[in-house]
C-alpha cells in the first residue's frame, strides 16, 4: 500500500482528471493544513486549468476578513467547528465566482480533542451553493494529522464529482 504522501499525490492526479472531465473549478480555504491541500493540487502538471487559487486563514480573524465568515459563530462555536468549515468553503466559493468547487479545513492538533478536524465542501449550481461536511479524527503527530487532513480533503472533492456527497466517504490513514 502506498505511503500517505504517495495517497496524497495519487488524489490530487486523480482530483485533476475528474475536474478536467466535468469541467471543475477549485478552490480551497484553509486553517490547519496551512495551504497543503493547494501544495498537492499544485504539483499537478496542468492544475491551472482547474485550480484558480487558495486561501490560508489560520487565525480567526483572517476567516471572517477574507472569508466572510461571522465572527459570532466563531465566538459561540470555536474555529473548529462544522458551521465553521461550511462558512468557510462558501466564502471560498463566493470569493472566486468561477469556481465551482471548494473545499475547506479548520482542526486542532495541540489542545483536546486532539486529531479533530472539520472538512467543509462546497459546490456551485448557477446562483445556489450547496454544502457538506465532515468531522474527522486524524492521529499521530501534527504532520500525520496535516497529511490525513489533505487526503481527506482531496478525496472528499472527488466524492463529490463523482457521486455528489463526500461526507459518507469511508476514511482510513
Amino acid at each position: 500500500m502506498p505511503d500517505l504522501n504517495e495517497r496524497i499525490a495519487l488524489a490530487a492526479e486523480r482530483l485533476g482528471v475528474v475536474a478536467a472531465e466535468r469541467r471543475h473549478v477549485v478552490v480551497t480555504a484553509e486553517s490547519c493544513t496551512g495551504g497543503g491541500i493547494a501544495a498537492a493540487i499544485t504539483e499537478v502538471p496542468g492544475s491551472s486549468a482547474w485550480f484558480r487559487e487558495g486561501f490560508v486563514t489560520y487565525a480567526a480573524e483572517a476567516k471572517t476578513s477574507l472569508l466572510d465568515v461571522d465572527p459570532k459563530m466563531i465566538e459561540e462555536e470555536g474555529v473548529v467547528s462544522e458551521d465553521v468549515a461550511q462558512a468557510m468553503a462558501r466564502g471560498a466559493l463566493a470569493r472566486c465566482p468561477d469556481s465551482t468547487l471548494a473545499v475547506a479545513v479548520t482542526g486542532v492538533r495541540c489542545v483536546p480533542p486532539v486529531g479533530t478536524v472539520c472538512i467543509g465542501w462546497a459546490e456551485r449550481f448557477n446562483e445556489h451553493i450547496v454544502t457538506y461536511v465532515r468531522t474527522i479524527h486524524a492521529h499521530g503527530s501534527r504532520s500525520m494529522v496535516r497529511r490525513a487532513t489533505v487526503l481527506t480533503a482531496l478525496e472528499g472533492l472527488i466524492e463529490l464529482m463523482r457521486f455528489g456527497n463526500p461526507a459518507v466517504m469511508p476514511c482510513e490513514y
